[in-house]
């Protein structure tokens, strides 16, 4: 375990030290180690990780619905762009106990979509 926590001296992780101490902070954990902060940068970043690939998922899941109810959703079924929704999103989090729910003023559809082409 040491030789592990002596590796994370030399570890850049994707989440920044000074972002992971500041958090850190805000929840009253004061850090001086930089180790141990690198070791929840690593454990944030895992997460951030497992998150994006369960809404990747979920995004290919529901793109493999047929045609027909793609266009009821307003999707373009020849549209293979990988596009994050916040619904694929809140879809994923919540299999790790997240809820989120979006404001009423976000809009992650096209212009149109579930209002009939009004």
């Amino acid at each position: 375990m040491l030789d592990f926590l002596n590796s994370l001296e030399d570890f850049e992780p994707a989440v920044p030290d000074e972002l992971t101490a500041h958090y850190l902070r805000s929840s009253g954990a004061e850090c001086k180690d930089i180790r141990l902060v690198r070791l929840v940068s690593l454990a944030a970043q895992k997460f951030l990780r497992d998150v994006t690939h369960d809404a990747l998922q979920i995004r290919k899941r529901r793109l493999s619905a047929p045609a027909q109810r793609l266009k009821e959703q307003g999707m373009n079924p020849k549209d293979d762009r990988a596009v994050l929704t916040i619904d694929d999103l809140s879809d994923a989090l919540q299999e790790y106990g997240v809820n989120i729910k979006p404001p009423p003023y976000f809009a992650d559809r096209p212009k149109g979509a579930g209002t009939g082409g009004r």
